[in-house]
């Protein structure tokens, strides 16, 4: 899936909090200090793992798929239970003794995996989209933390419970987080789910974190920047090599007008898909 340097996308952004955030690390062990503090980089300073974008994201587009195409495992798996994965580990070498060329076991196995791990990964297939660590904009943190106050309630006193009292860390309301991700070797209707995954964060449409349904965890995402490379021939390929070694990557760097033409184009690509794919399983219901 790799072996061929095919396109690469690259989107950076500024993911801003819109209501306070809360990544807990886990209980602290320290004698002072909250007892649940957020995620710090070494500095101190508040961190948005990769991980928890990525998560959020594909389970938002996991939810999408399962709305349009049902439950069917192959078409959506679900990661979090092994028996619902798209490929077992008994499918998988089922597979490679039928396929004994590394090229076509690879296509088979991309064939029968679920869409969107083959854009997110699997246990057995690499992810195509990378997303960082998301760290705070650089000279916006001046270790603002909050601290709130939480308690569990006794279901038949309807008070507080005694002992129960708890303290927990949250990011403010409006801290900026750097945001970048890249995306290779990716089909186009690929680019356009992910496109329509990053439109739910550009709507304030999936929250992070923990707290979610006490308000925590509202953000907004603003993508500033688009690097598209999609060599058509070899001499395009050592083109961008030249200029990726020489600093100059102006030339794939997309204007906005064009940044909405490809998120357009992406996304029917998408629409297209799940069309025939809804319809498919429509007739065989």
């Amino acid at each position: 899936m790799f072996d061929i340097f095919k396109s690469r996308l690259e989107i950076s952004g500024i993911l801003t909090t819109v209501t306070a955030l809360r990544i807990s690390q886990g209980r602290s062990t320290e004698p002072i200090g909250s007892d649940l503090p957020v995620v710090k980089d070494s500095l101190g300073k508040p961190l948005i793992p990769g991980s928890s974008f990525k998560g959020a994201l594909r389970s938002r587009l996991e939810s999408f798929l399962r709305g349009i195409l049902g439950s069917d495992r192959k078409l959506v798996a679900n990661p979090a239970i092994e028996e619902e994965w798209s490929l077992t580990k008994g499918e998988i070498d089922a597979l490679k003794k039928q396929h004994t060329n590394d090229a076509t076991l690879t296509a088979a196995i991309v064939a029968e995996t679920d869409l969107a791990s083959q854009l997110f990964g699997s246990p057995w297939l690499s992810s195509k989209f990378q997303v960082r660590d998301l760290t705070v904009l650089p000279d916006t943190w001046f270790g603002q933390y909050q601290e709130r106050d939480g308690v569990s309630i006794d279901r038949d006193t309807e008070t507080a419970a005694d002992g129960k009292l708890y303290d927990f860390q949250v990011v403010p309301a409006g801290t900026p987080f750097v945001f970048k991700a890249v995306v290779e070797n990716a089909e186009d209707w690929e680019l356009g789910l992910l496109m329509i995954g990053l439109h739910q964060f550009e709507s304030e449409m999936i929250p992070l974190g923990g707290g979610c349904s006490r308000g925590l965890g509202v953000v907004k995402l603003k993508l500033d920047e688009m690097i598209w490379v999609k060599p058509e021939n070899p001499q395009d390929l050592i083109d961008y090599l030249k200029n990726l070694v020489d600093g100059q990557l102006q030339a794939y760097v997309k204007t906005s007008g064009e940044i909405a033409t490809l998120k357009n184009s992406w996304s029917q690509k998408t629409l297209e898909k799940l069309t025939q794919l809804a319809a498919r399983e429509a007739t065989h219901a």
